[in-house]
């Protein structure tokens, strides 16, 4: 990618302001979009925990013994 500068240094000051111009529509990309990955993050951590109960409830009834106790 080129750039035509006509001949004319670029200051420090114009590469800041285009810097911070990109960087703004970024945060402002990233702002709308959080509360959507946000709830993502939440159903994928609901989902997960969910599948370790069911899995460890699971485990326990197939190694657990069966006792029976009887009154004398």
């Amino acid at each position: 990618m080129s750039i035509e500068t006509n001949g004319r240094r670029i200051s420090r000051d114009e590469v800041q302001a285009a810097l911070a111009k990109m960087l703004g529509q970024g945060q402002e990309a990233v702002q709308a979009k959080l509360p959507a990955a946000a709830a993502l993050a939440g159903a994928v951590v609901v989902v997960v925990l969910a599948l370790a109960y069911w899995l460890g409830r699971r485990g326990g009834r197939r190694d657990s013994a069966v006792l029976e106790i009887r009154r004398l």
